[in-house]
């Protein structure tokens, strides 16, 4: 499941302060634009979590306002950021927590390749269209729902005993 970035029930991933250093520290390995650094965040996290455009270009914009990055050279309209010198002091002076960040980063890409296998997704996806089809009918009784609560709470202590 993609996090975009937002809310929706869920806690971010990164507060915004956070999400500039990440972006800074991207930056600072090479000149990127606002969708680069989404695919680079992306391919860090394994496609765990994928930050909306809507809090990317706005923390872009506090990072020229902080003139820890400048805007390059336009690239087909979109433009390229590369780090200051103040940037580059800002990294330094935070760079433990820079580290860790990449390491939350890190974490949930082996989390999602060792959750992510096509079976289990095969599987929760037919789980949840069966129960769509039969707890949709009109006619599915009290009953039923707690034999059905019964036995996903039975499938659920199967999986912890694994």
């Amino acid at each position: 499941m993609e996090d975009r970035g937002e809310s929706h029930g869920r806690r971010r991933l990164f507060d915004s302060s956070e999400l500039r250093l990440v972006l800074l520290k991207l930056i600072s390995d090479q000149p990127r634009h606002g969708y680069d650094l989404i695919r680079a965040i992306e391919e860090l996290s394994g496609g765990a979590y994928v930050p909306s455009p809507g809090v990317v270009y706005p923390a872009l914009s506090m990072l020229q306002d902080l003139d820890h990055i400048e805007a390059t050279g336009a690239d087909n309209a979109r433009k390229a950021f590369a780090i200051t010198q103040s940037g580059t002091a800002d990294l330094t002076a935070n760079a433990a927590g820079v580290k860790a960040l990449l390491a939350r980063l890190g974490e949930l890409a082996a989390t999602r390749e060792q959750t992510d296998s096509a079976p289990i997704r095969r599987a929760m996806e037919n789980l949840r269209s069966v129960l769509r089809h039969r707890l949709g009918d009109a006619r599915v009784t009290k009953d039923t729902l707690y034999e059905v609560a019964a036995i996903l709470d039975e499938a659920a202590q199967r999986i912890e005993r694994l």
